[in-house]
């Protein structure tokens, strides 16, 4: 079997952690087996769907590495809809129901106050021809709503749930189009997803109650439905993730300088017994995909292991894939020497300015003698990439220093700050003249 999977977001707002996760997990099961991952826009709602957001998506996962091989829009696709919904007419599976929002509304509470289950009462199956020509000369327009059939209990084996049975006859007749002609969710994705032959649908947990219902219109289409997958969903501290938490929408994480290998490390294996790793490459993460390692639980999304992760990332980029985002002037070298102590790229700014200069010297009142010795000896050195170790071991001998009292006043001096970089990479960048200048400043401080 072929393996086409799809992600198939409503471009009505950002990517967020939530919902980055399930493409990533469809990228990651295609390119395991050689197969398809397609981008499929759930544009239907015409009113609310936004073309800037359809371009952000396609930069986020472009960002991310997750590049579709097909992208489909739905909005091109309403004729196939129409189809699929006149078949299932002409088939006795799909009806037109007249209540009102209120009206269902009532309905539910008291069903819920008699201790029943809110299960829509069927109520508009009775109604005759005259009625709808009654309620539609009112003013009123039918929503069309599918009709499961309660001899058959639904059952499939998810490949994160294990088997799943549904009860028909305690679930409502979804309602697949609205009374102004608009489509839901459900039949438009049940007939994409038999044109496009997808074989696997991989998303959370809360579709569950939906994959059941679609799982009728499925075979009511004469179509088999494809395997499906549904993970545990990601929460935060504060609770369930969501598009309205800004700050872990995608924009504000490439703001915050969170490298794409980090969110694509960490989103991988959260909720699975696999060890999140600092995987910069996605061919591990591919290698090791497996749905029988994901567990059932909630998994815990927390923004401190992300910085620290992120972190872990930065110290393996190499010049070549960060050069564009440092300051100018900052080689391989330099990158080198700082990369161990960033969290995010953007902080080797920082530390260029440090070798760069200026800097506040740094300087206790009983180091300034010790300094102006250190000054004068690194006047007369040969400036190599061993410039560090001849200056201390002959301060040591000339001074008797060692240790903290040894390295600590020149590291304050030469950078101003009590650590960072080892000394004996940082000071070949930091050059000659720039070291006698703030050792001689220091003493004199």
């Amino acid at each position: 079997m072929s393996v086409i999977t799809r992600f198939a977001p409503s471009p009505t707002g950002r990517l967020h952690v939530g919902s980055i996760r399930t493409p990533l997990h469809n990228w990651l099961w295609a390119r395991r087996n050689a197969g398809t991952f397609i981008l499929r826009l759930d544009d239907t709602d015409l009113q609310r769907s936004s073309e800037p957001f359809v371009e952000a998506i396609r930069e986020d996962l472009t960002w991310l590495g997750l590049v579709p091989d097909d992208e489909h829009r739905q909005s091109a696709r309403f004729d196939r809809y129409e189809e699929a919904l006149q078949r299932l007419v002409a088939a006795g599976r799909v009806y037109p129901a007249y209540e009102t929002a209120q009206e269902l509304d009532l309905k539910r509470k008291v069903l819920l106050g008699r201790g029943k289950p809110p299960v829509y009462d069927r109520a508009a199956l009775a109604l005759t021809d005259a009625d709808r020509a009654r309620l539609e000369a009112e003013g009123k327009w039918p929503h069309w709503r599918f009709k499961l059939d309660h001899a058959q209990p639904i059952e499939w084996n998810d490949l994160i749930r294990g088997p799943q049975h549904f009860d028909p006859s305690l679930l409502s007749d979804p309602v697949i189009r609205r009374e102004d002609g608009s489509w839901l969710y459900m039949l438009p994705s049940v007939v994409d997803d038999i044109d496009m032959a997808i074989s696997h649908v991989i998303r959370g947990e809360d579709h569950v109650t939906n994959t059941a219902l679609q799982i009728q219109m499925f075979e009511a289409l004469g179509a088999a439905p494809p395997i499906f997958a549904h993970e545990a969903l990601l929460v935060g501290s504060e609770g369930k993730l969501s598009k309205r938490l800004g700050s872990l929408g995608t924009d504000s994480m490439r703001e915050a300088g969170i490298e794409p290998q980090a969110l694509i490390a960490k989103l991988a294996r959260i909720g699975t017994s696999l060890p999140v790793e600092p995987v910069i490459t996605p061919a591990l993460l591919i290698e090791s995909f497996d749905f029988a390692t994901f567990g059932r639980a909630p998994a815990r999304f927390d923004m401190d292991e992300l910085a620290a992760l992120n972190a872990r990332i930065v110290h393996q980029l190499d010049h070549e894939a960060v050069a564009n985002r440092l300051p100018v002037g900052m080689g391989p070298e330099a990158w080198a020497a700082i990369r161990p102590n960033l969290g995010r790229v953007e902080e080797a700014a920082d530390w260029w300015h440090i070798i760069e200069g200026p800097v506040e010297p740094r300087a206790d009142g009983d180091d300034r003698t010790f300094l102006d010795e250190a000054a004068e000896t690194a006047a007369t050195l040969d400036w190599d990439n061993a410039v560090w170790s001849s200056l201390t071991a002959q301060l040591k001998q000339a001074t008797g220093r060692a240790g903290k009292a040894l390295f600590l006043p020149l590291r304050r001096a030469l950078t101003g700050r009590d650590s960072g970089p080892e000394m004996a990479v940082l000071l070949p960048l930091i050059g000659k003249q720039r070291t006698v200048e703030r050792l001689r400043a220091a003493a004199s401080n």
